[in-house]
């Protein structure tokens, strides 16, 4: 058994851990749990911080439990928020368990017997709980004077858009799912990102209060980008797990792009690479860092873990082709849905198959019939610079005729501007 805490010590994970728990979980195989809020049919990279902690748990020999909130994903937590969320119907939770489901199966290992994983439904003990109930054998031991206190409650009530009751209850709501995994599962730990640590303490003290029991609490750091950025999102959205919410080839390419500093804390953080393993990288990336050796052992490790080699491998192969001298031969092998994702935010112009058929120069192509230059005069000019290519080659004339067997996959023609600017041209 591996010492968890000292791997996420050294993984520059750790934020607070509660006194006690460290020796109590070199004691042995414990049970612990962090929830996930199905506010979406699919996680994305924001949640991989916590995701990479119960695979570390279990992978030290300690027995992961993975809640997802069908109750409280109804409900709203205020924590690190600065608007009330809107609320979600139970049809909605219901589809958004089924898609998480899916994908946390992918990082666990799910089996009934010694430290295999278990995902639990708070909604299951939540559901025939009136309020009066609850008040009584719940609120009862907390006090208001406990819950205002809380750095999360402060900041709404301080804030402009104030705070609901709904979510005030939310700690007192997440601190019953503690109790109840505690009493009835011996979940003696609960873990979560640095913005928890308030419900996570709520929960060990309604342990203490209704039980005298003992429970611990671990929360990790925040994801921040060294840019100031957010973590987890790009001009198009938030980066998601699901495929087909964000292709492998974004998820690949949100990686890929890192910055050296993110790259050097998220190899760490992302991936299951060893220290040693990871400082051999190190040394090798800062002597030819225009490699990029670390964004690109980080990028395929964590494409491999959520979708497959075989997507790591169009993602490379779909890069290559992009950015290098990938060959059309790989192009073909590409659906019209794969194509327009792999393109999506890049302009779009399009041509008459008809007039195609007739044949098109190359300043008529790219300047009358596209916008891809504003004049004929300044396509020529391009053109004959030698920085302009169409299908991966480049154009050597503006009057080089262009006409219907030059669409790939009989439907597309790709303009490259430079190195880096492109444009599809569809033919319809």
């Amino acid at each position: 058994m591996t010492n968890f805490v000292e791997e996420l010590r050294w993984r520059g994970m750790l934020q607070d851990i509660m006194p006690g728990t460290e020796e109590k979980l070199n004691e042995g195989m414990t049970s612990g749990y962090i929830g996930f809020d199905p506010t979406a049919d699919s996680l994305h990279v924001g949640h991989l911080t916590q995701i990479m902690t119960l695979i570390h748990f279990q992978r030290a020999g300690h027995k992961p439990y993975a809640l997802v909130g069908g109750a409280t994903g109804m409900v709203g937590d205020p924590s690190g928020k600065s608007d009330e969320r809107n609320l979600q119907t139970e049809a909605m939770v219901e589809h958004n368990l089924a898609g998480m489901k899916k994908q946390l199966s992918k990082f666990l290992t799910f089996e009934e017997k010694g430290n295999g994983a278990v995902m639990v439904n708070n909604n299951d003990w939540f559901k025939d709980m009136n309020l009066f109930t609850f008040i009584r054998d719940v609120g009862k031991h907390i006090t208001v004077n406990y819950m205002m206190a809380k750095d999360s409650v402060k900041r709404r009530l301080d804030g402009d858009s104030g705070l609901s009751f709904t979510e005030f209850c939310y700690q007192l709501i997440q601190g019953f799912d503690f109790y109840y995994l505690w009493k009835y599962h011996n979940c003696l730990v609960q873990m979560g990102g640095s913005d928890q640590w308030g419900n996570i303490v709520t929960g060990t003290e309604l342990i203490r209060r209704k039980d005298a029991g003992t429970a611990y609490a671990i929360t990790t750091h925040l994801i921040k980008k060294a840019d100031g950025t957010k973590f987890g999102k790009t001009e198009s959205g938030a980066v998601w797990l699901n495929p087909e919410r964000t292709s492998p080839y974004k998820f690949y390419q949100f990686w890929l792009n890192a910055s050296d500093d993110d790259t050097k804390k998220w190899i760490r953080i992302f991936t299951l690479k060893t220290k040693e393993e990871i400082e051999s990288l190190e040394k090798e990336h800062d002597a030819a860092p225009h490699l990029r050796i670390l964004q690109k052992a980080l990028a395929e490790d964590i494409t491999i873990r959520t979708h497959s080699e075989e997507a790591l491998e169009t993602a490379i192969k779909t890069s290559e082709f992009l950015f290098g001298n990938g060959s059309l031969e790989f192009f073909a092998t590409l659906s019209d849905a794969q194509v327009l994702e792999i393109f999506e935010g890049v302009p779009q112009f399009e041509l008459s198959r008809q007039e195609l058929q007739q044949g098109l120069d190359a300043s008529t192509l790219l300047a009358e019939k596209s916008s891809v230059f504003a004049s004929k005069g300044e396509a020529k000019k391009l053109i004959q610079g030698g920085g302009v290519s169409l299908n991966k080659e480049k154009i050597k004339e503006a009057t080089a005729i262009f006409n219907t067997e030059h669409l790939l996959n009989g439907k597309y023609i790709i303009v490259q501007k430079g190195k880096k600017n492109y444009f599809l041209l569809i033919a319809v």
